[in-house]
């Protein structure tokens, strides 16, 4: 059963970010990306990559981030 945590602080997207954990992201209730990777973030943007090619800019105050781990 995987496990899935929260991600709300510097620390914990850092932790993510250095342990290549992949993430989900949610918008308004609903799933907008699944198994993407934190590469950078800033005080108000997180950015994630899901393949070579594809980022993604998410707003904090947006959306909720989850850590995804088996």
């Amino acid at each position: 059963m995987p496990i899935v945590r929260p991600l709300m602080t510097d620390p914990d997207f850092q932790e993510v970010m250095d342990q290549g954990i992949p993430i989900r992201i949610f918008k308004d209730n609903h799933l907008i990306e699944s198994g993407s990777r934190v590469i950078r973030f800033t005080d108000d943007t997180i950015i994630t990559q899901s393949s070579v090619s594809s980022l993604g800019y998410h707003k904090r105050e947006e959306c909720e981030f989850f850590e995804v781990r088996k």
